[in-house]
């Protein structure tokens, strides 16, 4: 397998994460890939157990290059690709519907990240710190407002890191791309952009009156890598 380190960027290129099919639209530096991991908050884990293939959404946070991602003690994922299994992490940001004049021609405008490897557990100090990292990665700020973890609580939940190293970003931007006997149609064609609304927070019920809405709470949005 043919590997093209960036020692400045330190992430790997390899066969398994070099795009074949639309090769410009690959990204493999570290910039890249990061700013669409910073950008995400959802992600996918893929696995195989015992044959049967396993692709299962879970929250994340990054911190450098690991990625952090958590369950119950009870999870099933983690606890199995905790164990050091291969597997596929990938993230993706949709910006927008892509409409051609022809259904064959249609697409999406989007930014994606695949990261392969080998997860590990963590474990004590390290554990708290990547739960900081998943809930600051998600809402800003947040642990620093809120009580820490107990150990009682900390011992209930699993906690897996991935390194950054085999990886690469796909990224699709711009116009319909329409054939030149379909230019002269009469129809519509353009792009129809996409982007995450968030609303008003809801206090929950118990929430005091003096409790102050924090600044991330009122205006809440995500860095974006674009």
């Amino acid at each position: 397998m043919s590997e093209k380190q960036n020692d400045k960027n330190q992430v790997f290129q390899t066969g398994r994460t070099t795009l074949v099919r639309r090769p410009e639209r690959g990204r493999y530096d570290f910039p890249a890939i990061a700013a669409i991991l910073d950008e995400a908050y959802i992600c996918n884990i893929g696995f195989v157990l015992e044959g049967q293939p396993y692709v299962l959404p879970t929250a994340f946070g990054r911190d450098g290059h690991i990625i952090y991602f958590h369950g119950h003690l009870e999870n099933h994922m983690l606890n199995v690709i905790g164990s050091g299994i291969p597997i596929c992490f990938t993230s993706m940001i949709l910006d927008g519907f892509v409409l051609a004049k022809s259904a064959f021609r249609h697409s999406m405008n989007y930014r994606s990240v695949v990261v392969l490897g080998r997860p590990k557990l963590v474990h004590d100090a390290e554990k708290q710190h990547a739960l900081r990292v998943i809930t600051n990665h998600v809402i800003p700020g947040r642990w620093e407002d809120v009580r820490t973890p107990t150990q009682e609580e900390l011992d209930k939940v699993v906690v897996v890191k991935l390194a950054i190293e085999e990886a690469s970003a796909k990224v699709r931007t711009g116009p319909p791309v329409d054939l030149d006997e379909d230019h002269g149609r009469d129809v519509w064609s353009g792009v129809i952009p996409v982007s995450q609304n968030y609303h008003a927070a809801h206090p929950a019920p118990d929430c005091g009156a003096t409790a102050p809405l924090p600044k991330y709470a009122v205006n809440y949005t995500r860095p974006t890598g674009r």
